[in-house]
This record gives structure tokens, C-alpha cells and sequence, in this order.
């Protein structure tokens, strides 16, 4: 359970709102603790990572600065959880932005697998909902409506965690209410960007393959829809079945034509220079990219508006024809289920 925790109002100042910053840290019951963990750490859903950063020095990154004192003093949380919502008050430039409660919070000494590490929490609370209170007075009941914080989840969270401090720690972050602005959190506030292992190479080579497929094999060579689906399904059962990734390996059993895998090289080389990113020809591949990931492959023929053709698996239990009728699939099958 966590040691120390503060709140602060963060409001919008473009909005005329106020910053109003607490000067005692909170005291709660172990029971407000554990409602409260499970509230704060319940929507880190993925395995996904970033990482803080800087356009000059890590140290001018104003979080970074401040998590840096905290894990090394921890005697300097409140001064520096005040310094953390004077940067996120200053970050609001979009009167869309919500105000709300900041949290910062330290969690001492929590177990991940085998090791022991301190991590600091930032979490953001911005949605009101309405919820009812009922009194017994006397013989009946009264009813008085108010508002509060749900329980559900959190609006935005960032939890730090004490190692890699060099690089710019590992963090989880959550922005479940973007308000119309999706740089506020990520860019304005934490400037945090993804890092680069083995969950950002899998999901960035899958999806350049995706986008290799559904978009640039079709312009250099003469596919149909039915093969398209059988290239995405074939990579995803790649990436299912292997523990780890190779490139030639991967060209050679997914894409198989070497005119092709000259094509897709090329477009790899593109994208990680459109993208400022580098994608690893080795890496060990992340169970969680692939199951996260494998949603934007949907292997659908769409046919005028009449049906959808999902396919699944074999490539050759699909054949395409024309007759007097028109253009038709043809499908084989064992049962139906």
C-alpha cells in the first residue's frame, strides 16, 4: 500500500479556474487506502511503457525533475507534488481541458516479480457524476442528490517507477478523457514518449505490415481481397506461434515471393524514416502487442452491401469466379457450427 499521498485542485486557468494547493498531506484509514489503490491502479490495463524526455536535457523534463527529488528524498514530497501541479495548472492551452483533483502518491518499497521498488503515482480526477444519499428520517426516507467521484475509473494516470532512471524511468500511463485535446497528458504535461522494447517492435511491425498490405501491395502487384486476408492472417499466426522475431524468417514464411519482400523492405525503410522510428530485424516478441494489436486485423471482404466474407484461416478453402450472374465466391466447409 502506498505511504504518503496528497491532493491539489488543478483547475483550468484559460477557464478563469484556480490552483489551490493542499499543505498537509492526507490521513486515511486502511480501508480508504486499500478503496483508494484499487481506484488508482485499476486502469493499467496494458503492458505498454514509456519513458520521460526532453527536447534538451531529461532534467529540464519538470516531472522528470520532480520524481528525480522525490525518490532520492523522500522528505521533499510535498514541495515537490506542489511543484507537479504548478507544471500541470501552466500546462493547460485548450479551455476544453477539464479541472479537477490531483493526486500524487508514493508507493514505498512495492513488490514487481521478484524485486522491491518505489513507484510514484500522478492521477487526475476530472468527471463529476451524480449519485443519490438516502436518509431514514423517522418512519420513511429521505433522498438528497449529489455529486461526486466514481469509483469505475480514473480519468488520467501516470505511475513511475523507480529504475532506469538514466533513460527516463518506465512508466504506465492511462488518459481514459482526452476532452478533444490528446497532447495535454501525454505531451503538454509529462512529455513522455513510448519506449523502445520488445512490446513497441512488435506492435510496430505488425502494424507496418498491416499498412504494407491493405495499402502499398496492391498498387505494385495483382492481389485480391481473399489474399490480402490471407497475408494479415498469416502474419498474425506468425506472431502467435514464434517466441521470437526475424525479419528474413518472417518475409520468407509470410511473404514468400522475393519480388514482394523487396517491396515490403522498401516500405519498411520509408515508414521508419517517415516515422523517426527504427524497427529491430531481431526481437523477442510480446505475447500482450500481439493480442492488442491483432484487433486492426480484420481479414473482411466487404461485397457491395449485400454481405462480409470473415475469413479465419486456409486461403485455399476460397475460390473467386465470374458467370452470367456476375462476380461470386466460392466457399468449402466441413460443418457448420
Amino acid at each position: 500500500m502506498f505511504s504518503k499521498i496528497i491532493v491539489h485542485r488543478v483547475g483550468n486557468k484559460i477557464n478563469g479556474e484556480s490552483l489551490i494547493l493542499s499543505q498537509e498531506e492526507l490521513q486515511l484509514d486502511e480501508g480508504t487506502v486499500e478503496m483508494l489503490e484499487n481506484y488508482f491502479l485499476g486502469s493499467f490495463k496494458t503492458e505498454e511503457t514509456y519513458q520521460f524526455y526532453s527536447d534538451t536535457y531529461l532534467v529540464n523534463n519538470p516531472v522528470f525533475s520532480s520524481v528525480s527529488e522525490i525518490f532520492e528524498d523522500k522528505s521533499k514530497f510535498l514541495w515537490e507534488s506542489e511543484n507537479i501541479a504548478k507544471h500541470l495548472f501552466d500546462a493547460a492551452e485548450n479551455p476544453r481541458v477539464q479541472g479537477g483533483e490531483l493526486f500524487i502518491v508514493f508507493f514505498e518499497d512495492e513488490r514487481e516479480g521478484t524485486e522491491k521498488v518505489d513507484k510514484i503515482g500522478i492521477f487526475k480526477t476530472e468527471k463529476r457524476e451524480s449519485f443519490l444519499k438516502i436518509f431514514p428520517q423517522n418512519e420513511s426516507f429521505e433522498i438528497e442528490k449529489d455529486q461526486g467521484i466514481s469509483l469505475s475509473k480514473i480519468d488520467k494516470a501516470a505511475l513511475i517507477y523507480n529504475n532506469n532512471k538514466e533513460s527516463g524511468y518506465i512508466l504506465s500511463v492511462v488518459d481514459n478523457n482526452k476532452n478533444g485535446d490528446m497532447y495535454y497528458w501525454f505531451e503538454d504535461f509529462l512529455k513522455v514518449k513510448q519506449r523502445d522494447d520488445e512490446y513497441f517492435h512488435t506492435q510496430e511491425a505488425l502494424m507496418v505490415y498491416k499498412d504494407y498490405i491493405t495499402k502499398q501491395l496492391p498498387q505494385e502487384f495483382e492481389v485480391s481481397k481473399a489474399d490480402q486476408a490471407d497475408f494479415l492472417n498469416k502474419s498474425i499466426q506468425f506472431f502467435k506461434e514464434k517466441e521470437e522475431f526475424k525479419l528474413d524468417d518472417f518475409t520468407t514464411e509470410v511473404l514468400g515471393d522475393e519480388h514482394v519482400i523487396e517491396s515490403f523492405n522498401n516500405f519498411k525503410t520509408d515508414y521508419e524514416q517517415d516515422m523517426q522510428i527504427n524497427i529491430a530485424e531481431e526481437f523477442p516478441i510480446s505475447e500482450a502487442a500481439v493480442k492488442k494489436t491483432q484487433r486492426h486485423f480484420k481479414s473482411i471482404i466487404k461485397l457491395d452491401k449485400n454481405f462480409h466474407i470473415y475469413i479465419h484461416g486456409d486461403r485455399k478453402m476460397l475460390e473467386q469466379g465470374q458467370d452470367e450472374k456476375g462476380k461470386y465466391y466460392m466457399l468449402y466447409f466441413e460443418k457448420e457450427v
